[in-house]
């Protein structure tokens, strides 16, 4: 991790000016004097990203076991798909849910009326939101 540099004193440039330097290639004691990290500080918006990216995907987890619930509520006929609210509700969580379900359906050998599949994807969302915390997460961390 990299120590914050103090801001240059008697340097007023904007980050715009500054990027500019570091794409024309400013190198030795001019960059120095700069002191181009503090115009630059890129982790931050990274961090964001991530946070919006950790957002999604816990958002996603809660449409699976939303359509998973769904889909038995309407297998043992506890509500109807004849309502006009359910179908629309029920089609919207399809076209969110199966182009990432249809691929492991695809892969996953046939078991009855059993589905693994959303299982399956939850694990790996699981999984990835595991990575981007323990791993990705900390490389952008505060100055």
């Amino acid at each position: 991790m990299y120590a914050r540099r103090p801001a240059p004193v008697n340097v007023n440039w904007s980050p715009r000016k500054a990027y500019r330097v570091v794409r024309l290639g400013a190198c030795g004691a001019r960059a120095r004097r700069l002191n181009l990290l503090a115009f630059l500080p890129i982790r931050w918006p990274m961090r964001a990203i991530l946070d919006v990216i950790l957002l999604i995907l816990n958002l996603y987890t809660w449409v699976l076991i939303i359509s998973a619930v769904l889909s038995w509520l309407l297998a043992f006929n506890v509500i109807n798909y004849d309502n006009n609210f359910v179908r629309s509700v029920w089609g919207a969580l399809n076209a969110l849910t199966e182009p990432l379900l249809r691929p492991i359906r695809r892969r996953l050998p046939q078991m009855g009326a059993i589905d693994l599949s959303p299982i399956i994807l939850l694990v790996a969302i699981f999984f990835l939101e595991r990575v981007i915390v323990y791993y990705i997460y900390p490389t952008f961390g505060r100055f």
